[in-house]
């Protein structure tokens, strides 16, 4: 019996992934073999030594302590892509609230409370309504930063509305090149997608390299009268240097979805309570991929969609499989297949892949291990987890 521990209220739908016959689910739970979580900060004493995976219900893990968990051979799962179609919907929306006075007039309409002649109303909103006039998002141009799972969405969102779209992305994979669009005009730096930009939305992660990413040196390179719209992270925007421009006409609008002292009450910015992912269906899409991951790297040793680990899948044959995390270092497979072939068992199938300073492998054997053989593994310099599944 699999145990598991949520932190914070994950998704029905989600916790339904896990069958009573195989796992008991349980926000107090002693010894969890794995942890479910959404925002909760997860604190490196809260992950017990009976830990083996942690599954975040959402894409970003900066709530995560991973660099411990790494050193430790836990790998940490999220869910890209799962609340993608609702921070799309959310951009959409923004770029329209951009555009149009539409905050402005529902305030100005609510402000008609003492008028209670209808007449009277009609005739005066006829005459204000010219101080709400905006443009439309047709024909513009829409900058997008960062071709991820969002991102794309988002694009091709935009080229449906009629917008041209121009995108950055550096790190751009493969498998998100073919979900673009061949309509997205790509730009070969930053500076070259803002200055022609007429709204720049930002889908990005938090690195280092991404950190306050939009800055005053970017935000002079901004196309005059342009709007951002940040529904990413917080951190990749300076806010003060986003504030200086605002003031000084460089930017007309920003849009986000996180509040920041220093925003409230300006008339230039749209502020919104970080409901990026907040509807039913997101948080749904993210519990049930969050879940999924665990039960497969539980019960066969599969990792998808790990932050820190590398995409390791095996297709389960006879036999007993061994999981194993390791340093990234030379020979520390040919260690381990010596100690099999000590004992003459032989190796059904086998899966070896690396990422930066871990390396992780599945091998399918004949017979089952016994506690020596595991101790001696697990006894090999550079080894940091051994699991039979």
């Amino acid at each position: 019996m699999y145990k598991i521990r949520t932190y914070n209220a994950i998704a029905v739908r989600g916790l339904e992934r896990f069958s009573r016959e195989k796992y008991e689910v349980a926000s107090e739970i002693s010894a969890p073999d794995a942890l479910l979580l959404r925002s909760h900060k997860l604190a490196e004493d809260e992950i017990s030594d009976s830990v083996r995976a942690i599954g975040r219900a959402g894409a970003g893990v900066n709530n995560i302590p991973v660099p411990a968990c790494t050193q430790r051979g836990i790998p940490v799962f999220n869910a890209p892509g799962a609340n993608a179609n609702a921070v799309k919907e959310l951009v959409a929306c923004a770029l329209l609230l951009c555009s149009r006075g539409i905050v402005d007039g529902i305030n100005y309409s609510k402000s008609l409370s003492d008028i209670t002649d209808a007449g009277e109303m009609n005739k005066l909103l006829e005459k204000e309504k010219k101080q709400f006039k905006g443009s439309e998002i047709y024909g513009k141009t829409l900058g997008v930063i960062g071709l991820g799972a969002i991102g794309s969405l988002v694009a091709k969102m935009a080229l449906r509305l009629g917008m041209r779209v121009i995108g950055y992305d550096p790190a751009l994979s493969v498998d998100a090149a073919w979900r673009l669009p061949s309509e997205v005009e790509r730009m070969e730096n930053l500076q070259a997608l803002v200055s022609r930009a007429d709204f720049v939305t930002l889908h990005l992660p938090v690195l280092e390299a991404t950190r306050n990413l939009v800055n005053a040196d970017l935000l002079a390179s901004f196309k005059k009268d342009s709007c951002l719209v940040n529904f990413a992270r917080g951190e990749i925007v300076d806010v003060d240097a986003v504030v200086t421009a605002l003031e000084k006409g460089q930017i007309r609008k920003y849009a986000c979805d996180f509040p920041m002292p220093q925003l409230i009450q300006r008339d230039d910015v749209i502020l919104m309570p970080h409901i990026g992912a907040s509807t039913e269906e997101a948080e749904e899409n993210c519990a049930v991929m969050a879940a999924d991951q665990i039960i497969d790297f539980l019960e066969n040793g599969n990792i998808r969609n790990s932050v820190n680990f590398p995409a390791t899948y095996l297709e389960r044959t006879e036999g007993f499989r061994l999981a194993i995390a390791n340093q990234n270092v030379p020979k520390m497979l040919s260690h381990v297949l010596d100690l099999l072939a000590d004992r003459n068992i032989n190796v059904i199938d086998m899966l070896n892949k690396s990422r930066d300073e871990v390396a992780y492998n599945l091998i399918d054997i004949a017979s089952e291990p016994d506690h020596a053989l595991l101790d001696e593994i697990s006894n090999v310099d550079g080894i940091i987890s051994v699991r039979v599944i």
